[in-house]
């Protein structure tokens, strides 16, 4: 069972293990050939798997609104890293006093604690508040404390380096068969169904409403969905809006999805929502009754995507 490890400053010695390091935004195929790799080494070594990411990422730290989209939230990062079969998942919360740490610091303080006898990290990964850590420095750190470091392979994709940074920009295309093709699986977003405002319930279409835990979104309209979570290994079928909703005064960014056929009481439960097609942008009203008019637009014109594309079902 994969361990959970959140505090740095207090981690215990663990046994002895392989590590790899980064942000691992959306687990997507790239990330896998590493963390197979990671896994093979841990095997044929005998040692634990060890996969390191930060809360937030450090860009988010530093500039949180200018930051890219974030494909995934931590939780789901960690369910994904479960399922690959990791066995501990340090999340180091980035904060104040972990970007004080010095290179030489970092590796004292974490690298060490964690009994790294391999570290597999990009040749261009740089740490430390002075960035002179790099991958010289780790070598050197190795000899030093009887670690090796190994640097990760590009992959990619039809000629092409799959990276967070192309599959974000897919996703805002629209193009989810392609998002689809570079993570392995299909895009979704987790959330747990929180109370909305009970406004979709005066226009007849009711919503199940996530928040969505990033600063800025890689989706942003009105989508086809598809709800896992609900019904066992079956998804249900939606219309869903990311926005602030302007038609109705919003201010919040949000996920809003009206599960087609479907009557429930689903607070609190987790759902994942899978982004099939783009309807359209979010737009302004003049009234409600002009709104109402344009979400049965919606769930028509989901009811029709899906009669067209019957897409097969694999679990995300």
């Amino acid at each position: 069972m994969t361990q959970l490890l959140r505090h740095w400053q207090t981690l215990q010695q663990l046994p002895s293990s392989v590590v790899t390091i980064g942000n691992f935004d959306g687990v997507h195929c790239g990330h896998q050939v590493i963390l197979q790799r990671v896994l093979a080494i841990s095997k044929v070594q005998k040692l634990a798997s060890v996969v390191m990411f930060f809360e937030p990422q450090p860009q988010e730290f530093f500039a949180p609104h200018a930051a890219p989209p974030r494909l995934m939230d931590w939780r789901d990062k960690f369910e994904a890293l479960r399922d690959l079969g990791i066995d501990y998942v340090l999340l180091i919360k980035f904060d104040t006093e972990f970007r004080k740490l010095t290179a030489q610091a970092f590796v004292e303080r974490v690298l060490l604690p964690l009994q790294c006898k391999h570290l597999v990290v990009g040749d261009d990964f740089r740490f430390g508040c002075d960035r002179s850590g790099d991958f010289g420095f780790l070598q050197q750190a190795g000899q030093q404390h009887a670690f090796s470091v190994e640097s990760t392979p590009t992959i990619t994709n039809e000629s092409q380096r799959i990276s967070s940074t192309r599959i974000r920009q897919a996703i805002q295309e629209a193009d989810f068969a392609l998002a689809h093709q570079l993570l392995g699986r299909p895009y979704c977003i987790a959330g747990h169904i929180k109370h909305g405002d009970k406004i979709g319930r005066t226009l007849d279409f009711p919503t199940a409403n996530l928040s969505l835990n990033r600063h800025v979104s890689p989706v942003a309209g009105i989508y086809a969905v598809k709800v896992w979570g609900l019904t066992g290994d079956k998804p249900l079928l939606g219309a869903t809006n990311v926005g602030t909703r302007p038609a109705v005064g919003g201010t919040e960014n949000r996920i809003e999805v009206h599960i087609l056929d479907f009557n429930g009481d689903i607070y609190g439960r987790r759902i994942r929502v899978q982004f099939c097609h783009k309807l359209r942008n979010e737009t302004n009203f003049v009234s409600l009754d002009a709104l109402k008019v344009a979400i049965a637009q919606d769930v028509q014109a989901t009811r029709d995507y899906f009669e067209m594309n019957p897409h097969p079902n694999p679990l995300p």
